[in-house]
């Protein structure tokens, strides 16, 4: 009898290892905080802007932080843009200290000088000495506070309006005056009238005459009164005044034949209101 040998399975083959899938990078917040650092710089260059810089430097910061430590644990691969991100955000910070900084100072600086307009341009009147301008007229110059007090709102000639801050301005009688055949400013068959200004600075700064203003109108209606330019006439006001001291100018005005007054404006600057001068002609 024969014995049978039963045949022999073929052995299987092992199975590899499997090994586990790898995890994909996690770089969104180095990308965010780069995105928002370099609108936070952009923001903290444009005046009026830094509040928005600050807010979005200060995210930007906390983002980059949290991206590097990220891309030290392995998770993340983008540690060069992480890092970056976080100097931007901290840069749209500093401009953000520095942007508000400078617009408080802006603001305040425009607050003193209306604060200065308002309170040091106002003028009160003082007669004439050698008695040009009676006392009982009650003349008196304009002023920021509502004027001086009195029952007029001009100035006699002769008269002066002193400001808070010392500069007195004095405006003499008018005189008749013959403009010269290359006059401008003379129309033929008007009259010609020079007045005299005196700026004396009674205070503690010295006072800038660049913007000095000499104006004037002539008769009942208050026609405009061209200023006259001669050779001899016209310069007006030049230079500064130094505490203590006082300049002259005279000015030439073109009026009406019979226009029986006239009326001289005088506005030291921006910082002090304007003063008139009531004057018979």
């Amino acid at each position: 009898m024969s014995q049978y040998t039963q045949p022999q399975q073929p052995q299987q083959p092992y199975a590899p290892a499997q090994t586990p899938g790898t995890l994909p990078a996690r770089n969104g917040l180095g990308v965010a905080a780069l995105v928002l650092g370099i609108i936070g710089t952009v923001s903290g260059l444009i005046p009026f802007f830094f509040w928005l810089a600050g807010i979005l430097g200060l995210i930007a910061l906390i983002l980059g932080l949290a991206g590097r430590g990220r891309a030290k644990r392995g998770e993340a691969t983008n540690k060069g843009v992480t890092t970056f991100g976080a100097v931007l955000g901290l840069v749209a910070l500093v401009l953000s200290v520095v942007g508000a900084v400078l617009t408080f100072k802006a603001v305040d600086d425009v607050v003193t000088d209306i604060n200065k307009a308002v309170q040091e341009s106002s003028a009160s009147a003082k007669p004439a000495a050698d008695g040009e301008a009676a006392a009982g007229e009650g003349a008196a110059g304009e002023g920021a506070a509502g004027g001086t007090e009195g029952k007029d709102d001009v100035l006699r000639q002769g008269d002066s309006a002193v400001y808070d801050d010392g500069l007195e301005i004095t405006v003499g009688a008018p005189a008749a005056y013959t403009a010269d055949e290359f006059a401008v400013g003379h129309t033929k068959g008007n009259s010609a009238w020079t007045v005299s200004v005196v700026i004396e600075n009674k205070g503690k700064e010295k006072f800038d005459t660049a913007l000095v203003g000499v104006d004037a109108r002539a008769g009942e209606d208050g026609v405009d009164a061209e200023q006259i330019f001669d050779g001899q006439i016209g310069a007006g006001f030049d230079g500064t005044v130094l505490p203590g001291r006082k300049i002259t100018a005279k000015f030439a005005f073109d009026a009406p034949a019979d226009a029986g007054n006239l009326t001289v404006e005088v506005s030291p600057g921006f910082d002090w209101d304007a003063s008139q001068w009531e004057l018979k002609l």
